[in-house]
């Protein structure tokens, strides 16, 4: 088949052990973004497979229609970047493994980079250094400290871990069901969201987007953080309620934002509003990019790719497509 691989900025993959699965196919890797629908249909005209590079680029119902060799498009995780009712009406079966088979370790790891981060001032406190202006503040130790978990999931879990090696206190907010499971494993849940917002020192997102769960996270949750509190997201922006985080940030509450998500990626425009607020610490959607992450992500990926083509296809989203 004709596969072409979108988005792989630092042509990470071609270089990882899971690349040798699609030996016997014809492979194109595009190593930058592409967001003009027409533009991306001319690049992807002959192909007979599309692979995602998680949510980098959006599949549209415009996009599908200038792709009528397009068979399958394979990618891994949650797709609220991708129209499955357009792709259907169009015959494109998307393959998707959701990830059940672990956590994500190095999402996990970031996560808890920032809170040490934001916590130490170390982005502030190195750039004082390199100016030769030596100590530019105090920073608060972890140890006896609370941190709030919002949403009960793998990559929260390890955050847990993580911080109860710090000496962290974790309390957990979720839906009624995940907070159901978190207290059937004896752990603590908040006993109001109200409560979870207010009396968190850290308070981090491991949430899926889903519509269920888009601006999740309001004005009135922010309004109620402390002005020392720091919001971690290193989920999705969209968890988040359109300009609420800016405007919290403005009134001192969080008094800090550590996050690995934006509205609009890649951001690139320095004079952000959000971006540039001197309270916010910022990373470019890097939770997921080590080498290990992306061999394990595209070992399921190529292997969706190679199932479809030996007749057998995988992880189908809209199975129906399959054998039209």
């Amino acid at each position: 088949m004709k596969v072409h691989i979108l988005d792989d900025w630092f042509d990470t993959l071609r270089g990882l052990p899971c690349f040798d699965l699609l030996r016997g196919h014809e492979v194109t890797v595009w190593t930058d973004h592409e967001p003009d629908p027409a533009k991306l249909a001319a690049r992807l005209a002959d192909a007979d497979c599309v692979v995602l590079f998680r949510e980098r680029t959006r599949v549209t119902r415009d996009l599908l229609e200038r792709l009528p060799t397009l068979r399958l498009i394979s990618q891994r995780g949650v797709w609220p970047h991708v129209d499955v009712d357009a792709c259907t009406e169009a015959g494109v079966l998307l393959c998707s493994n959701k990830g059940a088979d672990g956590a994500n370790y190095a999402a996990a790891e970031l996560t808890f980079a920032l809170i040490l981060s934001a916590m130490r001032q170390l982005p502030q406190q190195m750039a004082s250094t390199k100016a030769g202006q030596w100590q530019m503040g105090v920073g608060r130790t972890l140890r006896g400290r609370r941190l709030g978990l919002y949403g009960y999931g793998r990559i929260g879990r390890v955050v847990a871990d993580y911080a109860r090696a710090f000496g962290m206190e974790v309390v957990w907010w979720a839906s009624e069901g995940g907070r159901a499971r978190a207290l059937a494993d004896g752990e603590t849940v908040a006993p109001s969201r109200a409560a979870f917002f207010s009396e968190s020192d850290v308070v981090s997102l491991h949430l899926r987007l889903t519509p269920e769960t888009r601006g999740i996270v309001t004005a009135e949750d922010l309004a109620q953080m402390s002005p020392t509190s720091v919001l971690v997201n290193t989920s999705r922006a969209g968890l988040i309620a359109p300009g609420a985080l800016l405007d919290g940030l403005k009134e001192g509450r969080p008094g800090m934002a550590a996050i690995d998500v934006f509205d609009t990626e890649p951001m690139t425009d320095p004079a952000d509003p959000l971006l540039s607020h001197p309270c916010l610490i910022a990373t470019p959607h890097i939770g997921f990019v080590t080498e290990d992450e992306f061999d394990k992500q595209f070992a399921d990926i190529f292997a969706q790719v190679n199932a479809y083509a030996a007749g057998a296809p995988i992880h189908m989203v809209n199975p129906s497509v399959y054998g039209q």
